[in-house]
């Protein structure tokens, strides 16, 4: 039984969106130094993070600063960004694949952090990739039920650890190149933080109108992707495969009735790859010049990939331009969800 969860909204807004650079650059060629004696020995050259994927660097958080901080300065600058008062938030969504601990949810430090009242709900909503859009449709449905008036979603994350535990544990370990190949995506990651705010519609004409979208889901390839802080294991050629096949019908299915198919002025995707961003662009029949990239020197980052890249557009869009959310989520799940500005 195949087939789409369609979601439309009649008054919801955007109101700002922005991004937090992680300061610490770390480059594809310093972490190919790091592993060069495993490359030796399992027969690889270096440079495959930049001849694969594309990437040439990412970023990591200076010691001290947490991806729940990073999310926190980019919560504190979207709501000056919106003009919106702390007091104001009704609900608060923390995205973040990344944290510390199990319980408590990383949301309520995030809360504390920007001193948001006490009757703003404050929760984790983490669905891979895929986070950040979720938290924004869960933010829309209680603004057009009226139960809040205005939303904040946000999101950090923190590869380090994950860089930090990968390279360690392929330098000690006696793996083939199929075990390098296994943790390679592991290396593709980056550390980075977004945030928007979203409010009603019939109290900010001057907002950007958040239309809805579509979502699918295909969870027979849930084992594709599996990972903890620590560890991430991947199928990178099962998961594009597997991935590819569900956007396509997702579009399919869709981008007919939304309009889609006509061309879009902006196509803000999920980061992940040279390879997956062209796939997705032949596939689909969009027009790569209208698709900004971030992943060459932010690497894959995750939930906050889609808002980060559309706050480094975000000042090129004009009245009217209509801009159109794409993401895949290990699990898998994929959504498109229009914004019009």
């Amino acid at each position: 039984m195949a087939g789409n969860a369609i979601h439309r909204f009649a008054n919801t807004t955007v109101l700002a969106v922005c991004a937090i650079d992680a300061p610490r650059v770390v480059t594809s060629a310093e972490i190919d130094e790091r592993l060069a004696d495993v490359y030796t020995r399992v027969s690889l050259r270096p440079g495959m993070m930049q001849r694969l994927a594309g990437i040439a660097e990412r970023r990591w958080w200076e010691p001290g600063t947490t991806y729940a901080d990073g999310a926190a300065m980019a919560g504190a600058k979207a709501m000056a960004e919106a003009g919106v008062n702390p007091s104001q938030i009704g609900l608060m969504v923390n995205t973040s694949v990344s944290r510390a601990h199990l319980e408590p949810s990383t949301a309520v430090a995030v809360h504390h952090a920007l001193g948001l009242p006490s009757s703003c709900q404050n929760f984790d909503v983490t669905n891979a990739c895929l986070g950040f859009v979720n938290g924004m449709q869960l933010a829309a449905a209680m603004i057009e039920s009226g139960q809040i008036d205005y939303a904040l979603v946000v999101n950090g994350e923190d590869a380090r650890e994950m860089h930090e535990s990968t390279i360690r544990r392929l330098q000690e370990g006696d793996g083939d190149a199929r075990e390098v190949f296994a943790q390679f995506a592991s290396l593709t990651l980056g550390s980075g933080a977004a945030a928007m705010v979203l409010g009603r519609a019939d109290l900010h004409p001057e907002g950007h109108r958040f239309l809805g979208g579509a979502t699918r889901a295909g969870s027979e390839h849930h084992m594709l992707c599996v990972g903890d802080m620590d560890d991430m294991r991947t199928d990178s050629t099962g998961l594009m495969t597997a991935g590819m096949e569900l956007s396509t019908a997702l579009w399919e299915e869709s981008a007919a009735d939304f309009g889609w198919d006509g061309g879009m002025d902006r196509y803000v995707m999920h980061q992940v790859s040279n390879v997956h961003t062209k796939s997705i662009i032949d596939a689909l029949g969009l027009d790569a010049d209208k698709a900004p990239l971030t992943f060459p020197t932010r690497g894959n980052m995750g939930p906050a990939a889609i808002p980060f890249t559309l706050a480094t557009v975000a000042d090129e869009l004009t009245q009217g331009d209509r801009v159109l959310l794409m993401g895949i989520g290990s699990g898998l799940n994929a959504s498109f969800a229009e914004i019009v500005w």
